[in-house]
């Protein structure tokens, strides 16, 4: 009898150090995706240390975008960055922030579970941080990539720096590595690139009982060789795997190509005692030849929006155009509107010459009135359309107001007297009083309508697409809109609530209640956004 052997799933640690803002979440879906194209099977995480149990009630000012995973948890936008680098789904295992841990482990504390001992920080709140690290290990996983969210020294991210010291030394050093983000900054005005930040990050690290296995050092530009010699002895790691990662020419996308030429996934692979399988990189390159070198020209897209000044608030939307792009062999501009200055200074001013209108998701009223006005103008001027979420319940408002006669027609969230609620509150909603995770999240199927816009996009006639919202198109009004011309695309299966809708007699018109940008990757752009910019570029 052949005995089986046991697989054991290794795990990379990603820190950052110096700054915020170094680009973590892309070295690791950079790294993650040269291990994939070595033939591995990886999954990531990211752990935030911020106590909110989710970002599902911040700000887009205050985190950017919240990234929706297909089994309906809202996340950190990193995990955007790993869906779109290696095309592998997140869940729920893949983003744990200090309140969700901290609410798991007060939730066992009053149910009694710790027997009368005295919670604390070691060794509750740090197993229950390695409890969280083990979730994504399994049979079907070769590599787990976690990111610890924040700066090395900030107060809040030691516990789960704590936690992955002792991880690593519970599995052994052929199990397990880290890997340090950190700043080599130019000071211009000396003429001269300073690696002491990193040395103190490092030192910081070290004086908990982590030493970096390998250093990824963002810069500027290229560092000297005594730069490396300086890092390497100092923050007593081999020369050969202290890493640069300069900012790149083109697209975030160039990332892994250039970490590749440097052999970090060759050096981690060794390091893990892993065999060093080929690399395949051909499709990937072949993407970044279609960015760099589009045949097709430029097509430039308004994104009408309320969060437009910090552009992390649509993180997901604007890789989704350029992966149409990319698709299409264009590359697609975008002219950033606030949906506030439209409104005061009229679409025409704003919108003029743009090819395509893009109107994305969001909450509350603010701006509400400069995205019906621009999607007036989109409509009668038979320039291509693409609603998402609110901005396919905005869609619906103007045509109701203009094309149907419904004067003042409105969302309840917005006017709750309004003769013509068009969009209204989900009946499942009605009795959610919490504001955290209650909304309608994740995945669901949706039935499309054959000889449509959106059928043609997708080519089959059922999809299953990522949602985040409370409210709805409002059934009791179908039947007059759809006489003025309003095609309803996609009803959700098993339910009967509309998905999509379109125009008549236009080129693209098109609104959805889902978040198609949360399942667009630069190799398979999503299809609506593909259709959407290639009816742009008719124009």
């Amino acid at each position: 009898m052949v005995k089986k052997v046991q697989h054991t799933t290794k795990h990379i640690f990603v820190t950052g150090g110096v700054v915020s803002s170094l680009g973590k979440g892309l070295t690791a879906a950079s790294v993650a995706l040269l291990l994939q194209k070595r033939g591995y099977r990886v999954k990531m995480q990211k752990m935030d240390p911020y106590l909110n149990v989710d970002p599902g009630t911040m700000s887009p000012y205050q985190h950017g975008e919240v990234y929706v995973t297909v089994d309906g948890a809202e996340t950190d936008l990193d995990l955007g960055h790993y869906e779109r680098f290696t095309g592998i789904d997140c869940t729920r295992s893949s983003n744990f922030t200090t309140g969700r841990i901290y609410s798991t482990v007060i939730a066992r504390e009053r149910k009694g579970e710790y027997l009368g001992k005295t919670v604390q920080v070691i060794p509750h709140i740090t197993d229950e941080i390695k409890t969280a690290i083990r979730s994504l290990d399994g049979d079907d996983v070769d590599i787990v990539i976690t990111e610890i969210g924040g700066t090395v020294g900030d107060i809040e991210s030691l516990p789960f720096l704590e936690a992955i010291r002792q991880f690593r030394q519970e599995i052994g050093r052929q199990n397990g590595l880290f890997l340090h983000v950190t700043l080599v900054p130019y000071i211009k005005a000396a003429g001269e690139m300073k690696t002491k930040p990193s040395q103190q990050s490092v030192s910081i690290l070290r004086t908990i009982g982590i030493i970096p296995d390998i250093l990824v050092c963002r810069c500027e530009r290229p560092m000297g060789a005594e730069h490396k010699e300086k890092l390497a002895l100092f923050c007593n790691v081999d020369k050969s795997l202290v890493i640069e990662e300069t900012d790149v020419a083109n697209t975030i996308y160039e990332v892994p190509v250039e970490l590749a030429k440097q052999d970090l996934d060759v050096y981690i692979m060794e390091l893990l005692n892993m065999h060093v399988n080929r690399l395949d990189m051909s499709d990937w390159k072949e993407m970044l030849n279609n960015y760099i070198n589009p045949c097709n020209g430029d097509v430039e897209i308004a994104v009408v929006g309320k969060y437009i000044s910090l552009r992390d608030s649509y993180k997901s939307i604007y890789e989704s155009l350029t992966h149409a792009g990319i698709a299409n062999k264009a590359r697609v501009k975008v002219r950033l509107v606030e949906a506030e200055e439209l409104e005061k200074n009229g679409a025409d001013q704003m919108l003029k010459g743009v090819s395509g209108l893009l109107v994305p998701g969001g909450f509350g009223q603010r701006g509400i009135e400069g995205k019906i006005l621009a999607i007036q103008y989109a409509r009668e001027n038979k320039i291509p359309f693409f609603g998402i979420c609110l901005g396919m319940q905005c869609a619906v408002m103007e045509f109701a107001r203009n094309v149907c006669g419904m004067t003042g027609a409105n969302s309840s969230e917005f006017d709750d007297k309004t003769r013509y609620p068009v969009i209204s509150l989900m009946e499942e909603q009605k009795k959610v009083t919490d504001m955290g995770g209650t909304m309608r999240l994740g995945s669901y199927e949706c039935t499309l309508k054959s000889g449509t816009k959106s059928h043609a996009a997708y080519g089959k006639d059922e999809i299953s697409e990522r949602h985040r919202h409370r409210y709805e198109f409002t059934n009791d009004f179908r039947a007059q809109l759809q006489k003025k011309g309003m095609i309803f695309a996609g009803i959700a299966k098993g339910l009967d609530l509309v998905e999509i809708v379109e125009i008549k007699d236009h080129p693209w018109f098109v609104g959805c209640q889902f978040h198609p940008e949360f399942q667009s990757t630069p190799l398979h752009a999503h299809p609506l956004f593909t259709g959407f910019v290639a009816a742009s570029m008719k124009g």
